[in-house]
């Protein structure tokens, strides 16, 4: 079994993204299970309440939830052409304490996808994540590239996939994705 932690980078119940995540989940193949890790609970970063409380809880769970899984599926957003807060606030807690980093990102095999009503889909905040991958010592998995654009007409007023050829897409990169985490 294959396991891939994902991380939906937005808040929002009708986010395209999340709605991307599911779709996900439906087309993963046998032997590959796709694993939430929500982040609604997760505060913005305070170096202050990490040396007096530690790490939140929904940080120690997020965290545990990527250690132990064979790959990181982040489906990101893009606001105002680069990263959305609150992802990248989800991240930089998760890289703390720095000397957890090892365990918990470096050398593991991590992929970016996502959805934007606009025409370019997400290349720019796909393109910002790669710094911060890189840091984190991450294995970017970069054979195939998701960027669903004009999201409103592909998914339905329900929030699921609608169109073939996107679905077909996600599958094709699911699968990619999962061969390459279970190296």
């Amino acid at each position: 079994m294959t396991t891939i932690a994902a991380i939906a980078g937005s808040l929002r119940r009708g986010s395209f993204n999340r709605a991307l995540l599911r779709a996900a989940h439906e087309v993963a193949p046998a032997g590959v299970k796709i694993i939430d890790c929500p982040i609604e609970q997760i505060p913005l970063y305070n170096a202050d309440v990490e040396v007096e409380h530690g790490l939140p809880p929904a940080v120690a769970t997020l965290k545990d939830a990527i250690a132990g899984a064979d790959g990181l599926l982040i489906v990101t957003p893009e606001y105002n052409n680069s990263i959305p807060g609150v992802l990248k606030n989800t991240i930089d807690w998760a890289s703390r304490p720095a000397n957890d980093i090892a365990r918990v990102f470096s050398g593991r095999p991590v992929a970016v996808i996502g959805a934007s009503p606009g025409g370019f889909g997400t290349i720019l905040s796909q393109d910002a994540w790669l710094p911060v991958l890189r840091t984190l010592g991450m294995d970017l998995w970069a054979e195939g590239r998701l960027m669903v654009s004009r999201a409103g007409s592909v998914f339905d007023d329900q929030g699921r996939l609608a169109d073939d050829a996107t679905r077909q897409r996600l599958a094709e990169f699911i699968a990619g994705f999962a061969r390459h985490a279970s190296r």
